[in-house]
């Protein structure tokens, strides 16, 4: 069974905080802006970083 453990679920707030605030999930009509929202989730140190994660076309 899959159990998530408490540094993951901290790590996944972290970066759902990090990314909101940053406006990664404003607008979320297509593909590639839901694509972006889940990599600055996912690598939220890197937008810390000043890293811009925006997919473009």
């Amino acid at each position: 069974m899959f159990r998530p453990s408490l540094l993951g679920i901290v790590y996944l707030v972290v970066g759902i905080a990090v990314a909101a605030s940053h406006h990664y999930f404003k607008n979320l009509d297509t593909l590639r802006l839901i694509g972006s929202a889940v990599l600055a989730v996912f690598l939220w140190p890197l937008i810390l970083l000043g890293i811009d994660l925006h997919i473009s076309k």
